[in-house]
């Protein structure tokens, strides 16, 4: 055993040896690895540079890392700079066309975005909507072929009232000032040429009676739809500008083509007035003017449009500023957008519904008991069109919420079928969907995430003025008896039947009790 250990320790010593020898010789090359250390061997004094050269690479590095500190510093300022700017009040002072909150968006998502044709910053260029792109080139060749304008004009007009235009929009745009400049001009050509076409007839525009696009046929309907949306505005100055530059003078025009050419999407079945339409075209003969809208102005078509419903009803009451971004962190509470009960809990109340005449579909009364609805159409285009208009009125600042109001309202009377066929029997009520649950399920969804207060609807007083009639006890038992006894001849038979029969046998009994204690 001794000699196998000294063998062994023999062996180690000699290993030992060897190693020192080739690392005094400088012969011993170590692969370099990211995560290898340096052998260290306390005995060799030469050892002690590398510690020094370790040292140095460390302070290289410790120099690197504070570069990309540095670079993040600067970013860090530069957005603060930018937040300084948005932070401007008169950044905010021009701005109309809104992005739709995601909030709103997780209820329907299509409603919001075009199909169609886009117009604007938001959905510029994407590849589903560049087939409508060969159809504004037309309309933008069509026009200049028509005035015999050079395409300069219109490019330097648009160019004085860029930062105008881009101070409309939400957010940054990622466009630059010559793509915005040609968007512009093209977007705004081809509203125009479809605004004067559904006006005037576009044959004498100088289009084809079968033109796929500008000619009314099945696709305008999609196009007009597209054309309301929020998120699909082009300024009105914009094409204020552009049209006068065709005819000379523009004042008051847009507003009433915008509304020519919206007329089918109105939520009522009251076209345009004769007067109206024969006002309309003598403006277009540019003998005079007719502004639906007074000295209200406008701001887009969305705008224009919800104004023209509005024209005559209650005056808009401007918000406060903190409403605007206060309503991203409050919670649609259902409860508190209750304005009144359904058509079925109502009409046991003892509550009537009738069709009031006018053309002003918000236009609701309530007296003795009466609730007078105008008539209301829905068509496929109707989701949409409420949609965007309550998002318009969510977002921007000095509106008022009557068209939100109006909708909930409506709302609130609809939760079944059976509620649409009772409105619909009454003439309150057209629809051109499939069925009554069809539209049930539409007002139901509508304001399933907007924000609402209830204090701030113009219908807040008449629905108190109905919840008052409606807990009355009286209105209560007496349309319960009505509903139970003379809801039909044979009830009301039967009843008078029940009342005599009672009426004979009191009088039986109190002859029988008054012969048995005053006997003759």
């Amino acid at each position: 055993m001794v000699a196998v250990f000294n063998k062994e320790l023999l062996s180690w010593y000699l290993i030992t040896l060897k190693l020192k020898e080739t690392v005094e010789s400088g012969l011993l090359i170590l692969p370099e690895a990211p995560s290898a250390r340096p052998i260290e061997f306390p005995e060799a004094p030469q050892h002690q540079q590398p510690d020094n050269s370790q040292q140095i690479v460390v302070n290289d590095d410790e120099e690197k890392s504070a570069s990309p500190e540095s670079e993040w510093i600067i970013s860090i300022k530069e957005k603060l700079q930018q937040a300084n700017q948005d932070a401007a009040a008169d950044s905010w002072a021009k701005l109309c066309i809104y992005r739709v909150p995601r909030y709103l968006r997780e209820g329907d998502d299509k409603a919001y975005i075009p199909q169609s044709v886009s117009l604007g910053p938001y959905h510029h260029g994407k590849r589903r909507l560049k087939n409508m792109d060969q159809h504004k080139w037309r309309a933008l060749h069509q026009i200049l072929k028509r005035t015999n304008h050079e395409i300069e004009i219109y490019l330097d007009a648009m160019k004085e009232l860029e930062e105008k235009a881009r101070a409309c929009y939400e957010g940054t745009l990622s466009l630059s000032s010559t793509e915005f400049v040609e968007m512009m001009v093209l977007d705004g050509c081809f509203m125009l040429e479809l605004f004067r076409g559904v006006a005037g007839g576009f044959k004498h525009l100088g289009y084809a009676r079968n033109d796929p696009i500008f000619a009314i046929r099945g696709s305008m309907h999609s196009i007009q739809r597209d054309m309301i949306m929020l998120e699909n505005q082009i300024p009105l100055f914009v094409l204020e500008r552009l049209l006068g530059i065709q005819l000379g003078q523009s004042e008051g025009l847009i507003a009433n083509l915008a509304l020519r050419f919206f007329d089918p999407l109105m939520p009522t079945d009251e076209p345009l007035t004769k007067s109206d339409r024969n006002k309309l075209q003598s403006s277009l003969g540019y003998i005079a003017t007719f502004d639906p809208l007074g000295d209200q102005g406008g701001l887009h078509c969305l705008d224009v449009f919800r104004r023209s419903l509005l024209r005559t009803g209650p005056q808009p009451v401007p918000r406060p500023w903190i409403k605007k971004w206060s309503h991203s962190d409050r919670v649609a509470d259902k409860r508190r957008q209750q304005l009144i009960h359904c058509v079925t809990q109502l009409r046991e109340a003892g509550i009537k519904f009738k069709k009031r005449k006018t053309d002003r579909f918000w236009d609701i009364k309530f007296k003795n008991g009466i609730l007078r609805i105008p008539r209301l159409l829905i068509h496929d285009g109707t989701k949409s069109l409420f949609l965007n208009l309550m998002a318009f009125e969510q977002c921007h600042l000095d509106c008022s919420n009557n068209i939100t109001s109006y909708v909930i309202f409506m709302d609130n009377l609809i939760n079944s079928p059976e509620d649409v066929g009772y409105l619909h029997s009454r003439g309150i009520m057209e629809h051109w969907l499939g069925s009554d649950s069809e539209v049930a399920d539409l007002f139901n969804r509508l304001c399933e995430e907007v924000v609402f207060d209830i204090n701030e609807s113009y219908l807040s007083s008449l629905s108190e003025q109905v919840n008052k009639y409606y807990n009355h006890r009286w209105n209560t038992w007496g349309a319960s008896l009505k509903h139970n006894y003379f809801s039909s001849p044979w009830t009301i038979i039967s009843f008078v039947a029940a009342v005599v029969l009672l009426v004979l046998t009191f009088v039986q009994t109190f002859y029988g009790v008054y012969g048995y204690y005053w006997p003759r």
